[in-house]
Order: structure tokens, then sequence, then C-alpha cells
């Protein structure tokens, strides 16, 4: 197994749902990548189109042991990162705003091969709980490879 970081900056959103009644939405971003989690700080006052410019970093094994078998009903979990985009409110639940999903696998079997692999700042479709899409968030993602660990 090898190990490595990948580091995801969120730049921002454009064109997200707007869910409060009264003045613009607070959006934040929950990032999850198998057991790890960060979420971004609220972009408070900023609307359907916040900019974050944050950067979060994972800790990435590969090839993943627990469930690589691609008959595996989490094989494909395995190698993906999930953005969900929440709206914050003060007196109420969250509102949910959607999510979007990034597949990283080829990211990482590149950055194995070359040392360091770069998605570059993209856009992905913010996709709602009805499956349409409403809006876009913008997102870059770095991966490289740990010095020294070898496979076992």
């Amino acid at each position: 197994m090898m190990k490595g970081t990948m580091e995801m900056t969120l730049v921002g959103a454009k064109g997200l749902k707007h869910t409060d009644f009264f003045g613009k939405i607070d959006p934040y971003v929950v990032i999850k990548y198998r057991n790890q989690e960060h979420t971004s700080a609220i972009a408070e006052g900023q609307g359907t189109s916040p900019m974050w410019n944050e950067k979060f970093k994972f800790s990435v094994d590969y090839p993943i042991s627990q469930g690589d078998n691609i008959n595996d009903p989490n094989y494909h979990n395995n190698y993906k990162l999930f953005l969900q985009i929440m709206d914050r409110d003060t007196f109420t639940s969250d509102d949910y705003l959607g999510k979007a999903t990034i597949y990283l696998k080829e990211l990482f079997e590149v950055g194995f091969e070359e040392g360091k692999a770069d998605l570059g700042i993209q856009k992905y479709r913010v996709v709602l709980s009805d499956r349409t899409y409403h809006g876009e968030i913008r997102v870059g993602i770095t991966f490289t490879v740990q010095v020294g660990i070898n496979k076992l």
C-alpha cells in the first residue's frame, strides 16, 4: 500500500439555489473523503455566488485494501470526494443546497506513477435532491505521494 496527501482548494460557487425568504443565503460546504471530513467557513451574506478560497488536506492510502474488490458495494465510494453544500440558518435547521461528487481513482493512479497529479481548478455541477442541476462549485485538487513510503 502507498500513502499520499490530497489537497483540495475550495474556490467558490455560482448560481446556488436561493432558499431564504428574506436576505441572502449563508452557504458552507461539508467535504468528505472516506472517513475524513472537513467543513468550510460560512460565507455569510454572500448569497448564491460565494467565495471561500480555503484549502483542506486528506490522507490517502492506495490501493484501498478494505472494499477494494470491484464487486463490493462500497468500492466506488472509496475513490470519491463528496461536497455537500448547505445554507446556515439561525432559527431553523440548515438547508440542503445540493451536492457534487468528484471521482479520484485516476488522479491517485497518475499520482502514484508520477509522484504528483493535479486536477487544477474545475467546475462541478451541483445536484439537488430531485437529481436536477442548480449551480456549480469550483474546486482544485492536488495529490502528492509521500516520499519514502513503499508498497507492503
